[in-house]
């Protein structure tokens, strides 16, 4: 069971004093099945007022409000999480769920009706035509079929990393033949949405002691991947930027409908866009 310490670092520097927003921190690891949050200590510089809550989807919210005008910002989290998760998961499918098409339940339809519609504007079809040569029957073996669509993804979009913010849409992505692991995240939850099935974003770390895995810079760094619903198993990660199943090695933080809404770190200032000097952030992800 690998004991993992993650370190996660903002720092800001602006060009003179200015006040600051509230800023909206998702900083502290989700406790799950496979995970164990065993510490987390949050320092912000300067001193700021921390309110925790937790919005809709139970992701931890840690939100600072600041008494002071300051000309730099710096906010550092640092956790020890304990990882259970097996390298080759079982998933318990419900037998009325192995096979593709299959209905969800009216009460998962009513929970899932938001994760299950596609983000983004299609109104050729075009990701539905795209994923539909994924089916090779009807009906389909339901793992395979979303092992199949993760295994496209990263079969026909190059990798590249890309430290400019912002996300690609999904027929941006297929357009352009590269993304980053949000824009795999992306595309992979739209396709098996205009499916039906029921996905989030999951935003987090990638535990890579090997080094062989994408999407992590040589210390670490944030990670993006995507979690289907499926009855009887319940919530499945697919993560198609390494092609893997199971939450092995993954750190999840914050889960949502839109890759917006799992932002690590975001808030405001008063002053200019020309007042921001420089924003550094350094992750490390290690054994313990």
């Amino acid at each position: 069971m690998p004991s993992v310490t993650l370190t996660h670092t903002t720092r800001y520097r602006y060009r003179t004093a200015v006040s600051l927003g509230a800023h909206r921190l998702m900083l502290r690891p989700r406790e799950t099945r496979d995970l164990s949050l065993t510490s987390f200590e949050l320092e912000i510089s300067p001193e700021a007022r921390i309110d925790w809550s937790h919005d809709v989807a139970g992701n931890a919210i840690a939100t600072a409000r600041f008494g002071r005008m300051t000309d730099a910002l710096s906010i550092r989290s640092r956790a020890r999480v304990d990882l259970r998760a097996p390298v080759w998961p079982v998933f318990p499918i419900a037998a009325d769920a192995a096979s593709y098409p299959f209905q969800y339940t009216a009460d998962h339809q009513t929970d899932l009706r938001a994760l299950a519609t596609p983000q983004y504007a299609d109104d050729a079809g075009r990701l539905a035509h795209w994923v539909t040569d994924f089916v090779m029957g009807q009906p389909t073996d339901t793992l395979s079929l979303l092992k199949d669509i993760s295994n496209g993804v990263t079969g026909q979009i190059s990798y590249q990393s890309r430290e400019t913010e912002g996300t690609q849409g999904p027929l941006e992505t297929l357009d352009r033949g590269w993304g980053s692991c949000r824009d795999f995240a992306v595309l992979y939850a739209e396709a098996v949405r205009t499916l039906g099935f029921g996905a989030r974003i999951v935003s987090g770390y990638l535990f890579n002691p090997s080094g062989d895995d994408l999407g992590s810079a040589d210390a670490g760094s944030t990670h993006a991947w995507v979690e289907v619903f499926v009855p009887g198993a319940g919530w499945i990660s697919f993560d198609p930027t390494n092609r893997s199943v199971g939450s092995t090695n993954l750190i999840p933080v914050a889960v949502a409908r839109r890759i917006e809404q799992v932002a690590p770190v975001s808030g405001s200032f008063h002053g200019r866009s020309a007042d921001v000097l420089s924003m550094d952030v350094r992750v490390d992800v290690r054994d313990s």
